[in-house]
């Protein structure tokens, strides 16, 4: 939500090609969501399914307010460290359930999330 929230609100000068660039992350996360729950599914547990379920489980903090386009840069580049930081943490206990499909689907997460912080923080 992080990110299309600042899709929807970001402005300034470089507006359009953030625009741009927040609608490829949002879309591409909105992918990784499914693909993730589809995992969960499959080890047979009840995939969360509600944005206040998702904030449960999220480490990702809140913005309320409405940043300029650095700081959404900013925000999001640290929310992508986050969630690379939160990947190995959870990639190690999928390597040590032997779950080689789990710590496939997180490994490639990962990198993902690697590349758009970098991404991010070259624009900084």
């Amino acid at each position: 939500m992080q990110t299309h929230n600042f899709h929807w609100n970001v402005t300034g000068p470089q507006f359009r090609e953030l625009h741009l660039m927040f609608e490829e992350h949002y879309t591409e996360l909105a992918t990784a969501v499914d693909e993730i729950a589809e995992r969960i599914r499959t080890l047979g547990f009840t995939a969360p399914g509600t944005y206040k379920a998702f904030a449960k489980l999220s480490s990702i903090e809140e913005v309320e307010d409405i940043p300029e386009a650095r700081s959404m840069v900013e925000i999001l580049t640290k929310s992508h460290e986050r969630v690379v930081t939160t990947c190995r943490e959870v990639l190690k206990t999928a390597q040590n359930a032997d779950d080689e499909s789990s710590a496939s689907l997180i490994s490639d997460r990962m990198v993902i999330h690697e590349k758009t912080a970098w991404m991010l923080r070259s624009m900084l």
